[in-house]
């Protein structure tokens, strides 16, 4: 009498789990192998550059050049405003008053007028990045849904 593991091993090689996938698809569709003869031709299209651009295969249509630049257009967002320049001003000075922390820290006597004045600056610098932020309509990292890139 063969023992378990052997008898393991015959009951896998009559079910089949040893032939190879081809062989086991046999009786059914091959929808879900791959083509590899227009794999090859695709390839060799793209290298040719037979096609004039890359869509995704759920969508023929090719996006129109007034389109692409509407979308372009509407990302674009001014850069001279004065709300851009208060967002940038707040930047700096949370830039600022982490440097001026870092040298607060290394003195040997710590004025409390100084360390309360770098505070307020830190909090303005926050706050300002609140109020002056730019819409989210302008972000040039969102999609037209609000998706991000």
């Amino acid at each position: 009498m063969p023992n378990r593991a052997e008898r393991r091993a015959q009951s896998k090689r009559s079910r089949g789990g040893t032939q190879p996938y081809s062989d086991r698809v046999q009786g059914r569709g091959r929808s879900t192998l791959s083509d590899e003869y227009a794999l090859q031709e695709r390839s060799r299209r793209l290298v040719d550059h037979e096609s004039m651009q890359w869509s995704p295969s759920s969508s023929r249509e090719i996006p129109s050049s007034a389109s692409r630049r509407a979308v372009k257009g509407r990302n674009a967002h001014p850069v001279h405003s004065l709300r851009h320049a208060l967002w940038l001003g707040g930047w700096a000075l949370i830039v600022v008053s982490m440097v001026a922390f870092l040298v607060v820290m290394w003195l040997p006597s710590h004025p409390l007028w100084l360390i309360v004045t770098v505070s307020v600056i830190f909090i303005i610098g926050v706050l300002s990045l609140f109020l002056f932020s730019p819409d989210a309509r302008s972000n040039p990292n969102l999609d037209a849904n609000g998706t991000a890139l």
